[in-house]
């Protein structure tokens, strides 16, 4: 019985340290912090948003770089964590508010499955990220 309630343990502190990885995610986004976000994804990082190919680290960070002036605001609602060995995948609702420096403001929302491995340090990363954010409507439905 032992054993059985450790595991539970190990899936519960990994469960939380990838709650946390997302925290950081979205403080280092809004604050600006492009290092901090590059130090959670693996190397072998893959982003997958509509009507573009794959990217990795170096077009994610020129993307980024190309949104200096602009600030965001994000929300996201965690839907599902599944944690097998080294491997995680999660599904969240994503919010985001894009404001550029003139003061204009977008909303995008969607979608987010995320892949994340485990690495030797013990260190969870994210490894593949399929964001179907999209424009919301201006003025309400």
């Amino acid at each position: 019985m032992q054993t059985r309630q450790a595991a539970i343990t190990d899936v519960q502190v990994d469960e939380q340290a990838i709650r946390q990885l997302v925290d950081e995610w979205l403080t280092a986004s809004e604050e600006g912090d492009l290092t901090a976000m590059l130090n959670l994804l693996a190397e072998d990082v893959l982003f997958m948003v509509p009507n573009k190919e794959p990217f990795g680290r170096e077009v994610f960070a020129q993307n980024y770089e190309q949104m200096k002036g602009a600030t965001l605001k994000a929300q996201s609602d965690i839907q599902e964590i599944k944690i097998i060995g080294d491997w995680a995948w999660m599904r969240n609702s994503l919010r985001v508010t894009f404001t550029s420096s003139d003061g204009h403001s977008t909303l995008h929302s969607g979608h987010v499955l995320t892949i994340l491995r485990k690495n030797s340090s013990g260190n969870w990363l994210i490894v593949r990220d399929a964001n179907l954010l999209m424009p919301e409507a201006s003025g309400g439905h």
